[in-house]
């Protein structure tokens, strides 16, 4: 299994969902106190809604660093074909004064 896919799976809330009703159903069947379940279950909820919040803000961040990334080299590229359209009409005109 891939890192991303990892990632991706601890980023899911039906994973934390899922995982907390999973070991919840298991201390039913081992004769578990009810408030033993309840705070086991409200632990792993909790941990996994900060894992959510964790992986997701990385993730837009991620994505905001790509963008801003891509608006600056196309910012430069655009600055760069400018400086040589005026480049070129500078020299046009200097040969034309010179003639």
């Amino acid at each position: 299994m891939k890192k991303e896919d990892i990632l991706r799976k601890l980023a899911s809330r039906k994973f934390w969902v899922a995982l907390a009703g999973f070991i919840g159903s298991l201390l039913v069947a081992f004769n578990i106190g009810e408030n033993d379940i309840a705070q086991v279950t409200a632990v792993i909820t909790a941990f996994g809604s900060l894992m959510v919040y964790i992986l997701s803000e990385s993730a837009v961040d991620a994505a905001s660093a790509s963008a801003n990334q891509t608006l600056t080299q196309t910012h430069t590229e655009k600055t760069t074909a400018t400086q040589t359209v005026l480049s070129k009409d500078l020299n046009a005109e200097k040969t034309e004064n010179k003639q």
